[in-house]
């Protein structure tokens, strides 16, 4: 497998193209968009409620409850089709994976806004393997501390991003709007999502 890695600072990326061959992608997306439990996450903008603009899933071992813009998620079970892709994933990167994110795109309207995985849950350096499935889209990353500072990628139907080091520390990530007609896209984030950190209990009042 052939993967290019990009030279960022503070940050490791590398894209494998083609490592999900076209059939098998295709496949695996109709048998995604027909078979999970797609819903609308709530999430928190700017002290508002709203629903997220794309339908997601989340996917994973019993313990891997996860918390994000103020929703607290808990994972549906592993289907088959999944099962064997985190196998294939971990066998091959030497990482452990214990959850996977669908987001469904369902035409170029959809889309995710500027932001960094960088939860708690995640762990100060985590591995993120995102493939993506269906129709291409733009994947844009820039620096926190240099907006101007920016690189754009052209996620293929099974192309696989590795996302890992202090990346999510320094740099954000986005999936715009395009007004382009666009088919849909299934992007699948394989994170380990780790017990959330315990808040210490109140310091006693003095008597």
């Amino acid at each position: 497998m052939q993967w290019q890695r990009f030279e960022l600072p503070d940050a490791r990326l590398e894209l494998a193209r083609g490592w999900l061959p076209p059939a098998a992608a295709a496949d695996l997306m109709q048998r995604l968009l027909d078979g999970l439990p797609w819903e609308v996450h709530r999430i928190r903008i700017f002290g508002r409620e709203v629903d997220s603009p794309r339908l997601s899933c989340w996917i994973g071992d019993p313990q891997a409850v996860y918390r994000y813009s103020g929703s607290r998620f808990v994972p549906h079970p592993w289907p088959a089709e999944l099962a064997a892709l985190r196998r294939r994933l971990q066998d091959e990167l030497g990482a452990r994976f214990n959850s996977v994110l669908a987001n469904l795109y369902r035409d170029g309207r959809d889309a995710m806004g500027w932001h960094s995985d960088d939860e708690l849950e995640l762990g100060p350096q985590p591995l993120i393997a995102s493939l993506s499935l269906g129709a291409p889209r733009r994947f844009v990353l820039r620096r926190r501390d240099d907006p101007a500072r920016k690189l754009a990628l052209q996620l293929e139907p099974g192309s696989l991003l590795l996302m890992g080091g202090s990346t999510q520390r320094h740099w954000k990530h986005a999936l715009p709007r395009t007004a382009r007609p666009v088919g849909a896209r299934i992007n699948l984030t394989f994170r380990q999502v780790q017990p959330h950190p315990r808040r210490p209990p109140p310091a006693a009042a003095a008597p």
